[in-house]
């Protein structure tokens, strides 16, 4: 009988998780941004009443995934099931409370079956504008940044507040993509609710809490089996990273007991004056995810698993900011975690461990038709008016016996959106978009490569382009004597370099180019197999002159 008990429980965790992906996949077929239609930059996941996460979807980024793992608790804080009813839609962006800055709206539709209220339904999408300096790392403080939304009831018992919707539109670039992705939102947690439903008719449950509870622990229990496979102690490690206008050092000591790992980011720089500061949410999404792509990488994500990983970064540190710093970047930096609990866990296993990676997105956040310093006014007058973000990166670090992987967007998850859509929604032309020869670290097994990109403004105008991109002085580091990947680099095609943060101008008729950063790579480069270095050579990856300086082939 308990086996009978095992199977029921796993058919309808089966089902759980194709609800919560029926939920994400209605979410991209009906978004009207980019990053939700085309690069899967979202989340969706079903919550206990009480806000723990059950199931989460595939589809979506670790960062929002794991940052609206606690979201739920906000809401719930601010309306508490008493205070929920059949027909209401919460909705905020506060970064400290969802999932790091402003961009990122988070939305929760509670569940309700006959009177009682049986499961709470997330989703974030990250909308193309909030209004404010636009998707840049110049902001001083988060006013700056846009429109923030506290916790807030969007929809009343099935009426839509338009009150806050003429807000919305009244502080955004792009009213129609946003207003549509809040449509969004609500439809796809709608879908979630009436499958959810659906199912507890089919299975004849009340509730969800006996399979819920069934998860939770089965997936608490197997993370910390994972974790007791692994040495016990403590590791500490150190990466320097670019920053806004100073280096940044990202220092942690990550512990693993019988209790589960503790990391500790103890001596990390302080925060800073630019947006590129790190809400805790966003900290502990970002630090779990590294534990989770070591250990236990195989375990449903979800409350019971989360927990066996604890987070502790100084108040007041660049990855536990004070409200009201700076943080509409965030990403910048809180995708650098992975790498550092990498190098802790590398201490300990180092034949499971990849390389440092190029990790944070070098996304071009492109703009054309609006005043900037430098811009000549009457360039304006008949330049079509734009605001698009390309999805881009570089390439992994090299993985145990293994190459890493080029052009892979680690740790995010998000793909690339195509050139096609970006040329369609704008007046921008991609000239070129192609691997970058020699960018992955050398080593027994070879860093991931990054890309090379010109991009120009097709019409006779400049642009501007917002720029995030890190590890254009401190590049991905190899590991047991592999070499580090390439720095990146951004440039105007006419020669001019330009800085890695800050919104810049790309003058008519000139391009952008963006040189992606490589992985690093793995083991003596003098040792990789001389049919693997002539292969690269042969498919453009490695130049001769590299082949022989470097390789010795």
């Amino acid at each position: 009988m308990a086996k009978l008990a095992d199977i029921q429980m796993q058919v309808m965790w089966n089902r759980l998780i194709s609800v919560v992906e029926e939920q994400a996949q209605t979410l991209v077929r009906t978004a009207f941004g980019a990053a939700t239609r085309e690069a899967g930059d979202l989340s969706a996941g079903v919550f206990l009443p009480d806000g723990r996460m059950i199931a989460q979807a595939v589809t979506g980024t670790p960062g929002h995934v794991n940052s609206m793992a606690e979201a739920v608790r906000h809401f719930l804080h601010e309306f508490p099931p008493r205070a929920m009813f059949a027909g209401d839609v919460f909705l905020a962006n506060d970064p400290w409370k969802t999932t790091g800055h402003l961009n990122d709206l988070t939305m929760v539709t509670p569940v309700f079956r006959g009177k009682r209220l049986v499961a709470l339904f997330a989703s974030t999408v990250h909308v193309v504008d909030i209004g404010g300096l636009g998707l840049s790392a110049d902001g001083t403080q988060v006013f700056h940044e846009g429109l923030f939304i506290p916790v807030v009831r969007l929809v009343a018992r099935g009426k839509m507040d338009e009150t806050l919707l003429r807000v919305v539109r009244a502080n955004v670039r792009e009213p129609v993509q946003v207003e549509g992705d809040i449509y969004s939102l609500v439809a796809c947690n709608e879908v979630g609710g009436r499958r959810l439903l659906a199912m507890m008719d089919e299975y004849g449950i009340e509730d969800i809490a006996r399979v819920s509870e069934h998860v939770v622990s089965r997936s608490h229990t197997a993370m910390l089996a994972a974790v007791r496979e692994w040495p016990r102690g403590s590791w500490s490690f150190e990466m320097t990273i670019d920053g806004y206008d100073a280096p940044i050092t990202l220092a942690a000591t990550l512990t693993i007991s019988k209790a589960g790992i503790d990391i500790d980011f103890a001596g990390t720089s302080g925060c800073v004056t630019h947006g590129i500061n790190v809400p805790k949410s966003y900290t502990d999404a970002y630090t779990s995810f590294g534990v989770r792509c070591i250990i236990g990488a195989h375990i449903p994500n979800n409350a019971g698993s989360l927990s066996v990983v604890r987070v502790r970064a100084p108040e007041g540190s660049i990855l536990n900011a004070p409200y009201p710093a700076a943080v509409s970047a965030r990403s910048v930096v809180g995708q650098m975690l992975p790498d550092v609990v990498f190098g802790c866990l590398r201490q300990a296993r180092p034949d499971r461990v990849p390389a440092e990676n190029s990790s944070a997105l070098w996304n071009p956040r492109l703009a054309g038709g609006q005043p900037f310093q430098g811009i000549d006014p009457a360039q304006l007058r008949a330049a079509t008016r734009f605001n698009v973000t390309g999805f881009n990166t570089g390439g992994t670090g090299a993985r145990p016996n293994k190459d890493g992987l080029s052009v892979t967007s680690f740790p995010s998850g998000v793909r690339n959106v195509s050139v096609e859509i970006i040329e369609t929604l704008s007046p921008v032309v991609f000239w070129k978009k192609e691997y970058r020869p020699d960018s992955g670290g050398p080593g027994e097994h070879r860093g991931g490569l990054g890309q090379v990109m010109e991009i120009a403004n097709g019409e006779p105008a400049p642009m501007i382009i917002s720029a995030t991109f890190d590890r254009i002085k401190h590049p991905a580091r190899g590991s047991a004597q592999g070499q580090p990947g390439a720095c990146g680099r951004l440039s105007l095609k006419s020669g001019a370099e330009l800085r890695g943060f800050g919104r810049q101008v790309i003058p008519a008729g000139d391009r952008v180019v963006l040189e992606t950063p490589g992985g690093g790579g793995i083991g003596d480069a003098r040792k990789r197999a001389r049919e693997a270095v002539a292969r690269d050579v042969r498919n453009g990856l490695v130049t001769p002159a590299q082949a022989t300086s470097i390789y010795g082939r």
